[in-house]
């Protein structure tokens, strides 16, 4: 078997815009895609993925903002709840993977079962894809990209690529605070001492998470509602090089509430060889919610910051 990195691809990587992980004000959302249509990205993921609670945006108002978006240019995915807990959160499921019109990004199995064999689709990072039999079924199952599960190395990522069936594309979570768990309990909501059911929707108080601090005062994990994110921001810009050489196809970059506009410009320059990648990581930097790491990316603790190879 050949586990040599597959050739670097014979067209520019594309840069895509994740789905919104916070809970923020309608007009807020909004605003924020209206200026994403003049951004320079090639696909924009859109969705509630993380808590069915949030309703600030309907399915409507997404489809929407999809038709706005593919009318801009853009590719238009729709990605589905990663954790399904009730009987509407199974119907608000099968009206997005049966919306006829748009790619779905499958977050469960659930999802990838209602889509297989009916329509292409991506297979997030979530359904946990770690060796080439898993891949290559999924594949089968009718997916044309898959997206890198996050702790993921790119040593692990260099064995997959080699075995990637024809035409399948790889996506790699490039840029953003890193969801590593979700939980049928509501952080956030303990947090304020409500129940889950009523949480008087206290995500909208925090645009880019609740920072979790330790004792000791150091920065920890960030309570996203049911979703737990690192307190660092993955930034792999500098690794620009070595994605390339193992024929990545797409970067995500996580929404932030600020200078996400500006970032995405950065990764652009990058991308185009305006910027080297260590000069587009510098000025990243200060734009950034908390420091930055690639600790996963080395095979190393998710939290390090590590050279670039």
């Amino acid at each position: 078997m050949n586990l040599a990195p597959a050739q670097p691809v014979a067209y520019p990587m594309k840069l895509a815009l994740g789905p919104l992980l916070y809970y923020w004000p309608r007009d807020t959302v909004l605003h924020f895609y209206e200026a994403v249509a003049a951004a320079p990205v090639d696909v924009v993921y859109l969705g509630e993925a993380v808590c069915s609670r949030r309703h600030e945006l309907r399915l409507a108002d997404w489809l929407a903002v999809a038709s706005k978006l593919r009318e801009a240019g853009k590719e238009v995915v729709l990605s589905t709840q990663v954790l399904i807990e009730s009987g509407p959160d199974a119907t608000t499921l099968h009206r997005i993977t049966a919306n006829g019109d748009f790619t779905v990004e499958a977050n469960d199995m659930g999802a990838v079962q209602a889509l297989a064999s009916r329509v292409p689709f991506v297979a997030g990072p979530h359904l946990n894809i770690y060796n080439p039999p898993t891949l290559q079924w999924m594949a089968g199952l009718g997916a044309l990209r898959w997206v890198m599960p996050l702790e993921m190395g790119h040593a692990d990522l260099a064995l997959l690529q080699a075995a990637r069936p024809p035409g399948l594309q790889t996506e790699v979570f490039a840029l953003g605070r890193m969801p590593l768990a979700f939980s049928a309990r509501c952080f956030t909501a303990r947090h304020h001492n409500q129940p889950k059911d009523d949480c008087q929707f206290s995500c909208l108080a925090d645009p880019d998470g609740l920072m979790l601090r330790t004792r000791e005062g150091e920065d920890f994990l960030v309570l996203n509602g049911i979703q737990t994110q690192s307190a660092r921001v993955s930034n792999l810009v500098a690794e620009l090089p070595a994605l390339r050489a193992l024929g990545v196809d797409v970067l995500r970059l996580s929404p932030q509430s600020q200078h996400m506009l500006e970032l995405i410009a950065l990764w652009r320059d990058a991308l185009d060889g305006r910027l080297s990648p260590p000069e587009a990581q510098a000025r990243m930097a200060p734009l950034l919610p908390g420091t930055a790491c690639n600790g996963y990316w080395h095979g190393e603790a998710g939290m390090a910051q590590l050279a670039a190879a």
